[in-house]
């Protein structure tokens, strides 16, 4: 998955000299790729080429990835389980760098979850100030009532502090069963399940469907795609907007 970038640019970016200077430097043979001299327009992969300057490796930035991935049921959101469960860190092994979770997703729920080798954009994205909507469908024995539905959005009292407002609204309704969606704008571990316990309510099934303007859409179960540009963008909009709204929707 490593893209290529030109050889100008990485030598900038590795603060050995400017890009100008990196192009003569390229133009004088000084710079190698995989051992054979390079040329002007010449590029090469971060961590998959060997990019020498007279003679001495350089360093490359390690590239960075963002990626949404489709989490199954039953795997814990951690790069390792000192219990031995199946781990989200099997599902990306074949990544070009190492990428890690942003936030959580218990091991019973499944859906959308980010990851990434950036950690300023990891923590602009999952910190507790900036409220980034998180969408779930959530699947309720025995089903649910009108007031439940109203303490979901308006908020309930867990560990001694309430929720912050949340939407809820009924997708599906049949004798005992109801598909929710909830969008959240805070993170407190297992909140949906907590909330819905408060109520009476089973979760019979949670599933994450979107984290902002990132949707899970049709990806399948275990794989993981690069997110696009107006997606990274998106998050990080919503993020700044997030940090001033508060507990104010």
């Amino acid at each position: 998955m490593a893209q290529e970038s030109r050889l100008q640019k990485l030598i900038a970016q590795a603060g050995l000299a400017s890009r100008r200077k990196a192009e003569q430097m390229i133009a004088d043979g000084r710079v190698t790729v995989n051992g054979r001299t390079a040329r002007l327009g010449d590029s090469a992969r971060p961590g998959k080429d060997l990019v020498a300057v007279d003679g001495m490796r350089l360093k490359l930035p390690e590239e960075k990835l963002y990626l949404a991935l489709h989490k199954p049921r039953g795997f814990v959101t951690t790069m390792e389980d000192e219990r031995g469960r199946k781990c989200v860190a099997q599902l990306v092994e074949n990544v070009s760098e190492r990428v890690y979770p942003v936030g959580r997703l218990d091991k019973d729920s499944e859906g959308l979850l980010l990851m990434t080798n950036d950690g300023d954009f990891a923590n602009a994205v999952s910190h507790p100030k900036t409220h980034v909507a998180k969408t779930y469908r959530v699947t309720l024995r025995p089903g649910i009532n009108e007031e439940q539905l109203v303490k979901l959005s308006t908020g309930i009292l867990l560990d001694g502090k309430m929720t912050a407002p949340a939407k809820a609204r009924v997708l599906e309704q049949q004798p005992g069963r109801a598909v929710v969606e909830i969008i959240l704008y805070e993170g407190r571990n297992r909140e949906i399940r907590r909330m819905c316990e408060a109520l009476g309510l089973e979760v019979a099934r949670l599933k994450r469907t979107a984290i902002g303007p990132v949707r899970l859409g049709m990806l399948p179960q275990g794989k993981f795609r690069e997110l696009s540009k107006e997606e990274l963008l998106g998050l990080l909009a919503e993020s700044r907007k997030g940090s001033g709204r508060g507990r104010r929707l």
